[in-house]
């Protein structure tokens, strides 16, 4: 039977500017899906977002994969081979959004 953690990183805030989610340690799994769920929008905001790794959870450096533009719904940014810890580094341009931010990990 394989591993299977689901943990919200972000519940339900509003965010604009640049922001970091909370670090998940994830070293045990294979891979990760970050799932960004747009509850509200107040204005006509847009949404970017890049996974981050770290060895130690204090020093962060870009792992490659990146979002596309993010406006409404269910989005999700999927990664593997990543370490250790794994964070969502984001800008929202335009406006606020209530997002609500979940981390699905499997081995």
């Amino acid at each position: 039977m394989r591993l299977f953690n689901a943990s919200h990183l972000e519940v339900k805030k509003y965010f604009d500017g640049d922001f970091q989610t909370n670090p998940y340690e994830a070293g045990w799994a294979s891979e990760c899906i970050f799932f960004i769920h747009v509850e509200d929008r107040i204005g006509d905001p847009e949404l970017n977002a890049r996974v981050q790794i770290s060895h130690d959870g204090v020093h962060w450096c870009n792992e490659g994969t990146v979002s596309g533009p993010i406006r409404d719904g269910l989005n999700f940014i999927r990664v593997r081979e990543f370490g250790n810890w794994l964070r969502l580094d984001a800008s929202v341009r335009g406006g606020s959004m209530k997002l609500n931010i979940q981390i699905a990990c499997k081995e």
